[in-house]
């Protein structure tokens, strides 16, 4: 999915200038237990699926909605996993955006992981044990909070 609507028309006003903008993320696990990731097309990255919530989505549908999107898997959530900030981030075109982000593990329940839109190079399951060296920063600290035994959410307690 490109830009939201709300996004650009704020970038419009503002330009590349920063903005602070509420997001989601999924670590999705199938049956055996991999790890669903992206290839990011802006950097050519491997990351857990996430997106902006548009405005007044709730986390969890658009968390669901963004991993549909992205990857053409169906999942189901499991639970919050961690609360955490990413960024800034300074992209290709210029604008810059940090991101509040609400991650949850999610059970993979039907379709087949593929590449939907031009926001990914690729898409793949992965073991958590064999993860791709060129993996985001944000997704190296997700995926351990999300596949730990404690079922309380991660958070900066600093």
């Amino acid at each position: 999915m490109p830009v939201p609507e709300f996004v650009a028309a704020l970038r419009e006003r503002v330009g590349h200038a920063p903005l602070w903008l509420p997001g989601v993320s999924a670590v999705v696990l199938d049956d055996a237990g991999r790890v669903l990731l992206t290839q990011r097309a802006d950097n050519r990255l491997w990351a857990v699926v996430s997106g902006i919530l548009e405005p007044g989505e709730e986390p969890g549908p658009a968390v669901l909605r963004e991993v549909r999107e992205e990857t053409g898997v169906e999942a189901e959530l499991v639970r919050v996993t961690s609360v955490d900030t990413a960024g800034p981030i300074t992209y290709p075109n210029g604008d810059v955006a940090g991101y509040l982000d609400v991650c949850f593990l999610a059970r993979a329940v039907a379709g087949e992981a593929r590449v939907t839109d031009d926001e990914n190079l690729d898409v793949r399951w992965f073991a958590p044990d064999a993860l791709p060296p060129d993996l985001t920063e944000s997704s190296r600290r997700r995926i351990p909070a999300a596949l730990r035994d404690d079922e309380r959410a991660w958070f900066a307690r600093n």
